[in-house]
């Protein structure tokens, strides 16, 4: 099973797009809010050694944020990202 995690905020407007064009593409994700825990916040740089939100993970790799996110789209790069996660090969 395929694991999309992101970091991010309520009110950045990257977030926000970031969220709809996962729900768009039907792939559930876990949201942490380093703005209700600001502990992650930590995580996540340690994790992706980015600073900004939204830090986007599928199955423990960093994707990066918002831009990477749709370049891979754009690409058709995402839609095989999420296939080899999900199938386990990456």
């Amino acid at each position: 099973m395929v694991k999309v995690e992101m970091y991010s905020t309520a009110w950045c407007p990257y977030c926000i797009r970031a969220r709809h064009l996962l729900k768009q593409k039907g792939v559930d994700y876990t949201e942490i809010r380093i703005d209700l825990n600001p502990e992650q916040h930590a995580m996540m740089i340690q994790r992706s050694t980015c600073f900004t939100v939204p830090q986007i993970f599928i199955n423990d790799r960093p994707i990066g944020g918002y831009d990477d996110l749709t370049q891979l789209d754009a690409l058709g790069q995402l839609n095989q990202l999420l296939q080899a996660a999900e199938s386990g090969t990456l």
